[in-house]
């Protein structure tokens, strides 16, 4: 298949923020959906642990600014991997396996991430967070899946840009060496030339 056309829907993503005690954190989750992509991205029911294709960011720290009762996060420029899992085997609570499997595509943000935090008056209480954030392929390698050879240089060759949602409220259990985990969702379009 060519490159998908600008602006057109690249993926839908869902995953986990995992904050560590120094305030470092790092994303990671899996593809609901891969356009271009033939066949089901599942083994089973939709979770991680049937997912085909997940991915992880490197870690990042953000460089917080406030107006009035939003809270702002300033994240550097950060890459993250996409991995073909065979077979799937990511969990939650064990984030390293989202990154097991074959990587087939690296991504580097080309600029800073806003992120921003909405809460209730006087800021007692997060109610949701958005980001938005666009990123250029760095690498890639062709991979076979269901038969069928693909390389996400020919889908993506410009790269995405990304916007997600995230809970506020944090989960439990927190794996060991983190502090805090949200939930999150993200939607990416293709980026043009």
């Amino acid at each position: 298949m060519d490159h998908l056309r600008a602006a057109s829907v690249a993926w839908y993503v869902t995953g986990r923020f995992y904050v560590t005690p120094d305030g470092a954190t790092q994303d990671l989750g899996y593809f609901l959906h891969l356009q271009g992509i033939q066949g089901e991205l599942f083994t089973g029911e939709p979770s991680e642990q049937t997912a085909w294709f997940t991915f992880r960011s490197d870690p990042f720290k953000a460089r917080p600014v406030t107006n009035g009762d939003l809270s702002i996060g300033l994240d550097t420029v950060g890459g993250f991997t996409l991995y073909l899992q065979r077979p799937p085997s990511a969990s939650f609570d064990k984030p390293d396996s989202f990154s097991h499997g074959l990587r087939i595509a690296s991504f580097r943000r080309v600029s800073l991430v806003m992120g921003t935090t909405l809460s209730t008056p006087g800021g007692t209480q997060d109610l949701m967070s958005l980001n938005v954030f666009t990123a250029a392929l760095t690498w890639s390698q062709e991979f076979e899946f269901h038969g069928v050879k693909y390389d996400l240089a020919r889908l993506l060759p410009h790269g995405i840009t990304q916007w997600g949602d995230a809970s506020a409220t944090p989960l439990t259990p927190v794996p060991s060496g983190f502090e805090k985990v949200f939930a999150f969702v993200g939607s990416a379009i293709a980026v043009g030339k």
